[in-house]
């Protein structure tokens, strides 16, 4: 390490409680994370015998049963009753028969209108019927101000209006708005205003539903669990999503100038204010569900603390991925094959220090979760129905493809993305930095560390339930690449002494989180909820 490095170094230890790097036995067992053994458990959790490990099914079981294995080898506690498995209730569930209809004309599911979630299964029949321009109720613009909605089913477009010199209405410049990419916004204005339904006409459909029509196709899933719907009253009407085509169908000649829906948002461009008209169309929505439950299981290892046991330091990965198209399996090594082995690395080097007289001062809960690709419900369902206390739960380290390289940063290595360190506590993000000064020397970029990053990666992996409970987290990301939720995930491409050296950096840091004399405070507020 350079003098200068040395000497931040210094202050830094001396504002969190590092020791010498010279006397700590932590980098004794952080050596212990090797590319070598990370390929190893690799080359199987993203082998084909394990078929893509989708949320559910027998490759996702193969993958179970070997992360369990080595939990017991590693003489981990099994703390769900005596087992490593805490079962995650499910529905499986597809709506592909679902359809709208009028009486002359019915609509089919994916070609014409999408969903994504329904509470309420029912068929639901409207006669009334508003265009309330995008939707959006805020001091600077409202397509509220002037309109009841009550009773009706509210028609809206997506994103957010701009004037016609191309600068977003709300902002006055070139910077969106969270009206435009926050959909529950526009939902809970819609619910608040005495809705029927949403309905999104989705002005770039074509594109939209080619990326997401696998998805669509494949079932979903869903918790069966019993949840507080809230005051906002989420899952009371439907959300639907519509082509400019149905929307042209339904709208046609009910407002005061001919054309489409594109004309109509042009209308408001020129106009630089809301506009909205209602118009007679009697519909049904019929979602057809055909589905069954299932059982897949979050995985537990616990390794217990010795004199401040009580407080947990969970440190997670998600070992689903999405499974088979046909004879194409979607092996995912990178997301998250990476993340779940460098857990059981993790747990590996911690098991050991344990064995050898270092054992924690606060334990740690060892996790890989299901359902990630589906909805992060495994990590949803424990923080519903933790384990241990989510009030003694200290910090999340949450690990989601950390085995390759993004186009931003080529052919370096030698970086991490850091997502949420300094959301909920000051103390977290000071001993993260200190971690990584002291001992790894690794790029640390904050570039998604922000809830309006527009890729949404902050609101994206399994961290996103601790932090909604105001547990402080900490993301670890490589990026996304080329063979994204492709076939071509594969274990060839992972760059091994990459991800050990973030897995040292990630033992660095959970070794301090887990032994300093004080907890870790939450002293921001949450952007979170």
């Amino acid at each position: 390490m350079n003098p200068k490095l040395l000497a931040i170094a210094a202050l830094l230890l001396g504002q969190t409680g590092f020791v010498s790097a010279q006397s700590d036995p932590s980098v004794t067992y952080a050596a212990t994370i090797s590319a070598e053994e990370l390929k190893e458990h690799l080359m199987f959790i993203a082998s084909d015998e394990c078929q893509g490990r989708e949320t559910g099914t027998a490759g996702q079981v193969r993958a179970q049963e070997y992360i369990e294995k080595e939990f017991e080898t590693l003489g981990l506690i099994p703390p769900v009753n005596g087992s490593y498995l805490q079962q995650v209730d499910l529905s499986k569930e597809d709506f592909l028969q679902s359809n709208i209809s009028t009486s002359d004309t019915a609509f089919r599911f994916i070609e014409h209108f999408y969903f994504f979630w329904l509470e309420n299964r029912n068929s639901v029949a409207f006669a009334e019927n508003i265009f309330l321009g995008y939707g959006i109720n805020s001091d600077v613009y409202s397509d509220y101000a002037k309109s009841n909605v009550t009773g009706k089913a509210v028609w809206v477009l997506s994103g957010e209006p701009k004037n016609s010199k191309g600068d977003f209405l709300i902002s006055g410049n070139d910077d969106n708005s969270d009206w435009g990419e926050d959909i529950s916004l526009k939902y809970d204005e819609a619910v608040k205003n005495g809705a029927t339904a949403l309905v999104v006409v989705n002005m770039d459909y074509r594109m939209y539903i080619s990326r997401v029509r696998n998805y669509l196709q494949q079932p979903g899933l869903k918790l069966n669990m019993n949840r507080d719907l809230g005051e906002t009253g989420k899952g009371e009407i439907p959300l639907i999503y519509v082509s400019p085509g149905m929307a042209n169908y339904f709208m046609s000649g009910s407002w005061n100038k001919p054309g489409s829906v594109s004309d109509i948002a042009a209308y408001i461009s020129k106009r630089g204010k809301p506009y909205a008209f209602e118009f007679g169309r009697d519909w049904n929505f019929e979602p057809v569900v055909k589905g069954e439950n299932l059982n897949s299981p979050n995985i537990l290892g616990f390794l217990e603390g010795t004199d401040k046991k009580d407080e947990i330091l969970v440190i997670t990965a998600h070992y689903d991925h999405v499974g088979m198209n046909g004879k194409d399996i979607f092996n995912g090594a990178d997301d998250d094959g990476s993340g779940t082995v460098t857990v059981l690395e993790l747990a590996e080097a911690f098991s050991l220090a344990a064995q050898e007289g270092f054992r924690p001062g606060r334990s740690i809960l060892f996790m890989t979760v299901t359902g990630e690709e589906k909805g992060l419900l495994g990590s949803e369902w424990y923080t519903e129905y933790p384990v241990f206390p989510l009030e003694n739960t200290i910090a999340n380290l949450n690990i989601d493809m950390i085995g390759r390289t993004d186009e931003k940063h080529g052919t370096n290595e030698r970086y991490v993305y850091l997502i949420g360190s300094d959301k909920l506590s000051t103390q977290l993000h000071a001993l993260s930095e200190a971690a990584n000064t002291t001992y790894s020397g690794l790029e640390l970029d904050y570039t998604y560390n922000d809830p309006k990053d527009p890729n949404r990666f902050y609101y994206r992996s399994d961290h996103y339930n601790f932090a909604k409970n105001n547990i402080p987290v900490i993301f670890y990301f490589s990026g996304v690449h080329e063979d994204y939720h492709k076939p071509t995930d594969t274990p060839d491409k992972i760059l091994y002494p990459k991800m050990a050296e973030i897995g040292k950096l990630i033992f660095h840091t959970a070794w301090e989180l887990a032994n300093r004399e004080e907890r870790i405070v939450v002293d921001v507020e949450n952007e979170f909820e």
